[in-house]
């Protein structure tokens, strides 16, 4: 039926031509779903360390502070009132920057987060390097060996790295080069005082975190160059005269690395989280350090902060990961 000059059940013109893509839609719906994730992330994590046993008044000013200096305390922080009004006080100075001050140390949260923000970006850096430099080869070389001896050792060696934990890495790599083979220094060295030192000694931690990851890249890496090699277009490719390694190089990389580039996004976020533990091994004044330390002194405000924070990077990595995967594989637009 006619409605206007415009038959109903379909959309006007205009507003076919003015209105979101199928990508722009699927891209706003994720990126209401991050914002959505974050709050929730939030919110948890606030209700969580306001209900869990210990309190940080008696954690701060000691079990002999008087009645007066706990009130003061608790009205100075906001600690007097309710859990939603706190949270909502909270959120709403967080999304302006404001993260708050520290109940153990006189500064705000964002100027401690910042200067340990700094040491941890530097590991996982490093660490995404590694995982990039060793990955990218191994992958490669399994994938022209498959069925070799080359092969049956990367694929070995991958899957007795992957199922080894972050800080089981960290302990036995410290054992090895710094008790074993006396080629590495367990003693942090501040990057004001020296770059190349302080890139030095983060190495070791780096390589902790990167190689599980590492290990799952090159077999991610060597499944997808297999997968590839069988499709028709490599059929084609090798009857008008390419060889292995030009098929390989002009037509299987770009197809097979899809698949890695979006792990390889998402894996910046794990390396993040990762770094927690592994910071508590090497004793590294970092992000996950803080969080361990602030638990155990009930400074919540710092806590919060810092899940919040790296919650941010998990979600925004995952994000990334899938608008590389729609610039690299048009096919998925709209979905």
């Amino acid at each position: 039926m006619a409605w206007g000059g415009v038959v109903r059940g379909t959309a006007p013109p205009l507003f076919k031509e003015r209105g979101l893509s199928p990508v722009g839609k699927a891209l706003l719906k994720r990126v209401g779903l991050l914002i959505g994730t974050l709050l929730l992330v939030s919110a948890l994590a606030f209700t969580a360390f306001s209900v869990i046993p210990g309190d940080p008044t008696t954690s701060v000013l000691g079990v002999e502070a008087t009645e007066e200096q706990i009130a003061t305390f608790r009205a100075r922080n906001g600690l007097d009132l309710p859990v939603w009004q706190r949270y909502w006080n909270w959120l709403t100075a967080f999304v302006t920057g404001d993260f708050g001050d520290s109940y153990r140390y006189d500064m705000t949260v964002a100027e401690l987060v910042a200067t340990r923000a700094k040491v941890t970006l530097v590991m996982a850096g490093v660490a995404f390097a590694l995982i990039v430099v060793i990955s990218l080869p191994l992958g490669l070389i399994a994938a022209r060996r498959r069925g070799g001896i080359v092969d049956k050792v990367i694929t070995v060696l991958t899957q007795v790295t992957m199922s080894v934990p972050n800080f089981v890495m960290g302990i036995g790599l410290l054992f090895l080069f710094a008790l074993v083979l006396n080629w590495f220094e367990p003693e942090y060295v501040p990057i004001e005082k020296d770059l190349a030192g302080h890139l030095r000694f983060m190495l070791l931690p780096a390589l902790a975190v990167a190689l599980p990851k590492s290990a799952m890249t090159v077999k991610l890496l060597r499944g997808s160059i297999l997968g590839e090699m069988g499709q028709d277009y490599i059929r084609t490719a090798y009857s008008k005269g390419n060889s292995q390694g030009s098929a390989l190089r002009r037509h299987v990389l770009r197809n097979a690395m899809i698949p890695v580039v979006t792990f390889l996004a998402m894996a910046i976020g794990d390396i993040m989280a990762g770094s927690i533990v592994v910071e508590q091994v090497f004793g590294i004044p970092g992000l996950g350090r803080m969080l361990v330390t602030s638990i155990g002194n009930r400074d919540y405000p710092v806590v919060q902060a810092i899940v919040v924070l790296l919650a941010a990077v998990v979600v925004g990595c995952n994000f990334l990961a899938d608008l590389l995967y729609r610039v690299m594989d048009p096919r998925i637009d709209g979905r």
